[in-house]
């Protein structure tokens, strides 16, 4: 989970904070000085750290906030308001062509990632309604355009290519032709990395930017590499000048520090990051949405966009009215748990709910795709009359199904236990609906 070791870190900071009704100077300056350890240790520059603490100070020294009737929550506030702004204040979105096709250039290290951004951004872009146009122009790496051309058939999304004989530069004027005549309106240009910067890499990539006029060079790189990523970041701005940046792998990196400090460091925002392998894991940053996480606040957004992008309308309709006369079985079962999978790991999905992310049970909440697809064999084993009606489901029947299904009884009654306490909670949600229509809510908690 992003940022779960600074965010268990600050909630416990905070949590001793609300608690008092009174705040002094002292008990400010012992929170900040706890703040800014957890921060160090989540790899946060240094710098950063220095100019953070002091701004959220000056703001929250004020007698208005350590006077007032609810001071802990102030200072949360301040420190909310400063997180968002470190992290760039509002959403970055990428520049669009007055005259299509718009142009992105993707640089950055070997090992960032790159290629595979390219195709993530391809496809969120896409879903968006634009017509992209992957253009392979990394000649070097062993694999890369096939890597790209791969990519581009599980997307259903065209793939320019040269082959590797031709320059960089060349392949890259080429592929923007390509796009202006085949209606094209989007230009993603995967470009060559190396294991470091150095003149050779960016000369090429100079060439390539004076040749097509991108109007947005995004720089991609690992935020596992923390520091070392705001560095490379540095140093490929002074020589190529970026528009913005996506940060890959960010789902593997629990301290998170390169978030927090390359806006700040480098006055380039944080357009994308990546958090996960699968081509739908790439999402844009919101920093005003990052840090409500990061303080436990949740992150209901985000987490509307997600069920409106994979969960079906009409089946969450079909379920409402199942649910409400009571019919809910094992099929719809096996079905909403294939949607939710498409939502992401459950232990994010649930860190976005409001009073949620501090829950340390969380950071150990994993769903296994291998388990699930044990699941999906067990109801798949079943008959369709076992499905509708699971309450037929005897010993013996039982035995069979987990014979067909390659598993254990246990597990099949595992399965069935968790079926009937959703089914339960499902019947509590329904009455406690009814209660609210009839006016009478209240009375279903006495």
């Amino acid at each position: 989970m992003v940022f779960v070791n600074l965010s268990e870190k600050l909630q416990e900071i905070f949590s001793g904070l609300k608690k008092k009704g009174k705040l002094t100077e002292k008990d400010l300056e012992e929170a900040l000085r706890e703040v800014r350890l957890a921060l160090l240790e989540a790899d946060v520059s240094f710098k950063v750290v220095k100019d953070f603490i002091k701004r959220v100070k000056e703001k929250a020294l004020g007698q208005e906030v350590l006077e007032s009737l609810t001071p802990g929550q102030q200072v949360i506030k301040i420190v909310n308001d400063e997180l968002t702004e470190l992290m760039g204040g509002t959403q970055s979105k990428i520049s669009v062509a007055a005259k299509p096709p718009t142009v992105v250039m993707l640089v950055g290290l070997q090992g960032a990632g790159k290629t595979t951004t390219t195709g993530k951004l391809a496809n969120l872009l896409q879903k968006q309604g634009k017509r992209p146009l992957l253009v392979a122009g990394d000649i070097y790496r062993p694999a890369a355009i096939k890597q790209l051309q791969v990519l581009g058939e599980k997307l259903n999304i065209p793939v320019f290519s040269m082959g590797d004989k031709q320059s960089p530069v060349d392949i890259a004027k080429a592929g923007v032709e390509h796009a202006v005549s085949h209606n094209r309106d989007l230009v993603l240009i995967d470009t060559a990395g190396r294991l470091h910067i150095n003149e050779e890499l960016m000369e090429e990539l100079k060439q390539i930017k004076s040749q097509v006029h991108p109007h947005e060079i995004l720089l991609v790189v690992d935020a596992m590499t923390g520091q070392d990523a705001v560095n490379v970041a540095e140093s490929f701005d002074q020589a190529l000048g970026v528009d913005g940046l996506i940060l890959t792998k960010l789902d593997g990196d629990a301290r998170g520090g390169a978030a927090l400090s390359i806006k700040a460091v480098t006055g380039k925002p944080v357009k994308f990051v990546g958090l996960g392998e699968k081509l739908d894991a790439l999402e844009p940053f919101h920093p005003e949405r990052m840090a409500s996480r990061i303080l436990g606040m949740g992150d209901v957004l985000s987490l509307i966009e997600k069920a409106q992008a994979n969960l079906d309308e009409n089946k969450a309709k079909q379920l409402h009215e199942k649910m409400k006369n009571q019919t809910f079985d094992l099929e719809d079962f096996l079905d909403q748990m294939r949607q939710m999978n498409k939502m992401g790991p459950l232990d994010e999905i649930l860190a976005m709910l409001p009073g949620m992310g501090n829950m340390k049970q969380l950071k150990d909440l994993k769903v296994d795709e291998k388990q699930m697809k044990r699941l999906e064999a067990i109801i798949c084993s079943m008959t369709r009359d076992e499905r509708r009606n699971p309450d037929m489901i005897d010993g013996s029947r039982r035995k069979r199904i987990a014979v067909g299904s390659g598993t254990t009884v246990q597990e099949v009654n595992r399965l069935l236990k968790q079926f009937e306490q959703s089914r339960k909670m499902m019947k509590q949600f329904t009455n406690m609906e009814k209660m609210a229509k009839k006016g009478g809510l209240m009375s279903f908690f006495r």
